[in-house]
């Protein structure tokens, strides 16, 4: 019988036949199969109320940064991850950074933009004119669906409103207006998204327009995150090493080529505690990298610079819309204790913690190229991996790995030979 992925009422199986069906259209093996249902932590029922058609739990390895000193509070920082270097590098930049007091941070506050979109509007500009006249009435029916938001201090607190030309199709407008929301310790998209629905029939009413997307936007420029730190040149080099990474940022400066690996930096810590406590990693790399490009052309999202007395100073700015209450970090058991082994109290304090992670994540990379290169301690953690992929246990994971680290060729088919050499060895 020819396979086919059309399977009929597949939702409405539990889990576990719906992981027998896979398991017979990709021919999987009984090992296999159990290590997809294998969940962990979570129940399964727990599972299969997060997402649709589950079959089972897909792990990612979670480490602790330490050395995190952060406004003059110490923080131990779940990272979930399965790229090797990039916690080890965190906890190292970390500690050069405590030698001149750590990272300061700040914040904008946890407000986000919901999105309206008005068309077939004849006097675009004059609705527009009504819009903002409106404005109260129209914060009002946007609070008036979320009490519990409003009774904490946020809710709808502006309204704006843009005339935006079609490309390509002259005199083509439509009006965009932009709820602005303080979200308090969620990420808001629930209650945003909740609120733009709700006051769409009423814009319809005063524009005179036909209303079609109601939606959060997730270039959250009204909730950004700063970190600033300074690095000793004698902690990290010396004052070449020091001017070696200001030309490093440069080079990203100038091209967005570069810039785009340059911020992968940043969001390899960032998105790795977005992961840990339960936050929407989707959300926050497009919004980091819509951030890089709001210029016009993509910068790098964060700036080096070299002070009077020569040490290195960096600082970092990005939007970084993340929640302590709703979503997974409310329901996911291994999410609710990295936040509480993070001990962050509100959304603005995780955001700031994740933007020197981003920030000593950026430095570590820079200095690594700046100085013996990015492959080498990169290499060293990667070829253990290569070494239990090419079928090394035990003791032999290291040695083979430390004998293509030493011979520089950190490759499965060198595994492998080495393996063969050290079990007849043995």
């Amino acid at each position: 019988m020819e396979k086919t992925s059309k399977i009929s009422g597949f939702y409405k199986l539990l889990p576990q036949e719906r992981l027998g069906a896979v398991k017979q259209y990709a021919g999987l093996s009984d090992e296999e199969a159990a290590t997809l249902g294998n969940t962990g932590a979570l129940k399964q029922e727990q599972v299969d109320r997060m997402v649709e058609n589950v079959i089972g739990v897909m792990p990612v390895p979670l480490g602790v940064a330490v050395n995190f000193l952060v406004n003059g509070k110490d923080y131990l920082v779940p990272m979930a991850i399965e790229e090797p270097s990039v916690i080890a590098a965190a906890s190292n930049a970390a500690k050069m950074a405590r030698e001149k007091g750590g990272f300061r941070t700040s914040s904008t506050g946890p407000v986000m933009r919901g999105l309206i979109q008005v068309t077939g509007i004849k006097d675009p500009y004059s609705a527009r004119f009504s819009v903002l006249s409106e404005k109260g009435s129209i914060v009002d029916m946007a609070n008036a669906v979320d009490p519990i938001l409003v009774k904490f201090g946020g809710g709808c607190k502006d309204v704006e409103a843009y005339v935006k030309e079609v490309p390509n199709k002259p005199g083509d407008t439509m009006l965009i207006v932009h709820l602005i929301v303080d979200c308090r310790d969620a990420m808001g998209a629930n209650a945003v998204n909740t609120m733009a629905e709700t006051v769409g029939p009423y814009l319809e009413k005063i524009t005179g327009g036909k209303v079609y997307l109601r939606i959060i936007s997730n270039l959250a420029d009204r909730r950004l995150m700063r970190a600033r730190a300074v690095f000793s040149k004698e902690a990290i080099g010396g004052e070449d090493v020091v001017d070696a990474i200001v030309k490093a940022y440069e080079f990203a400066l100038v091209d967005p080529y570069r810039a785009a690996t340059h911020n992968k930096g940043i969001m390899n810590g960032i998105s790795a505690v977005t992961l840990a406590t339960g936050n929407d990693t989707r959300a926050i790399e497009a919004g980091a990298h819509a951030y890089a490009s709001i210029s016009g052309t993509y910068k790098p999202l964060s700036i080096y610079e070299k002070n009077a007395d020569g040490d290195l100073v960096g600082t970092i700015e990005l939007p970084l819309a993340v929640g302590l209450v709703g979503g997974a970090t409310a329901s996911h058991p291994t999410a609710k204790a990295n936040v509480k082994i993070l001990g962050v109290k509100t959304a603005s304090e995780l955001g700031e913690v994740m933007a020197a992670v981003g920030l000593a994540q950026n430095f570590a990379a820079l200095r690594a190229l700046a100085t013996e290169g990015i492959q080498r301690g990169h290499m060293q953690l990667h070829s253990r991996n290569v070494a239990i992929q090419a079928g090394a246990v035990g003791d032999l994971i290291d040695k083979v790995a430390e004998a293509m680290v030493k011979e520089k060729k950190v490759r499965a088919d060198r595994a492998k030979e080495l393996l063969e050499q050290f079990t007849k060895a043995h």
